[in-house]
């Protein structure tokens, strides 16, 4: 299957650093084939640098190319509804980078055109695909701390100077591009919320810089995230039981967790296993998807991705963000 690579960015270059050691770790079948941007230079450096076989100077030229299977699209969010639909327009298979799409109306119109035309689209939303997400969660079914009832999660970066952070064209802001990830995590565990609030700082362009939400459940159950991007985070996830405490080191890649009893002493902790680069799973398995005939993937089916675009509508509707490509 001929990977080709949507954008020459820093996380494109991530990607095809996975594609090799895939292929150096006894995964041949999947091949760094080409890459596009919109200057040629940038994509034949790219190229150069990563081992690339094809570079192209525009992303319809490389799509035109029969021989792409899989188009992995690394660009900012602004573009990703616009190209999703433009490489299913190709006949190609698509692992989109998050957030899938500026908004859910954006998103259930792209995963129509896909399902129409039999092709697999799926959110390239890595901690979704990764082991340790399974592993958290027989933690947390296995009653070890107990009856899970509140959670904590955070993400921050100092970030808030970079463009695609930083402005409303490109959809920036820190909901989409940190924010995404406590959520993910808190609903890994707690599954949908009844309830969903939040509140945020903006910079002068109007965009989040800061999130604070709040998710609830019918049952009793929190959720308290926070996401930034005027700040270093410690990253962490916290599950709290009526019996102990579950914390996840890193939400954004776990790392490891570590099981606390109810007197607050150190059970027992464990190290996610031999990772290549974190991507290799969300790749590994959109291949095999693609491969079976399937149009999305189990990790990542597209309700969820479908429900996270909703809820983060929601939250910015509270918050009053608003971009311009929002027209759909």
């Amino acid at each position: 299957m001929k990977l080709g690579i949507l954008g020459a960015g820093s996380i494109a270059g991530v990607m095809a650093k996975t594609v090799r050691l895939l292929n150096q770790n006894g995964h041949p079948e999947i091949e760094l084939y080409a890459v596009a941007a919109r200057q040629a230079d940038r994509a034949e450096a790219f190229a150069r640098a990563n081992g690339v076989q094809r570079a192209y100077g525009g992303y319809e030229a490389m799509l035109a190319d029969p021989a792409v299977d899989l188009v992995y699209i690394a660009t900012p969010h602004s573009h990703h509804y616009g190209q999703i639909r433009m490489c299913v327009a190709h006949g190609k298979h698509v692992l989109c980078e998050k957030a899938f799409t500026v908004n859910a109306r954006q998103a259930e119109a792209a995963l129509r055109e896909a399902r129409d035309r039999g092709l697999l689209v799926t959110e390239a939303i890595w901690t979704r695909y990764q082991p340790m997400r399974r592993r958290i969660r027989e933690v947390v079914e296995s009653g070890e701390i107990g009856t899970p009832r509140l959670l904590t999660a955070n993400l921050g970066y100092y970030n808030a100077q970079v463009p695609r952070i930083a402005r409303p064209e490109l959809a920036g802001g820190a909901l989409l591009d940190m924010g995404v990830y406590p959520l993910n995590f808190a609903e890994m565990v707690f599954d949908h919320p009844d309830g969903v609030q939040g509140v945020c700082t903006k910079n002068e362009l109007g965009v989040d810089m800061t999130d604070n939400i709040t998710l609830t459940w019918a049952d009793g159950r929190a959720a308290h995230l926070t996401a930034a991007a005027t700040g270093i985070s410690d990253r962490l996830g916290v599950i709290y039981g009526t019996a102990g405490t579950l914390v996840v080191e890193n939400i954004n890649n776990p790392e490891g967790l570590r099981v606390y009893d109810a007197d607050h002493r150190l059970v027992r902790r464990e190290s996610r296993p031999p990772q290549l680069t974190g991507y290799e799973y969300e790749l590994l398995e959109a291949a095999d998807c693609i491969a079976r005939g399937l149009t999305e993937c189990p990790s990542m089916p597209h309700r969820e991705t479908l429900h996270i675009m909703a809820e983060m509508d929601c939250l910015r509707a509270q918050m009053a963000v608003r971009y311009p490509c929002e027209s759909l």
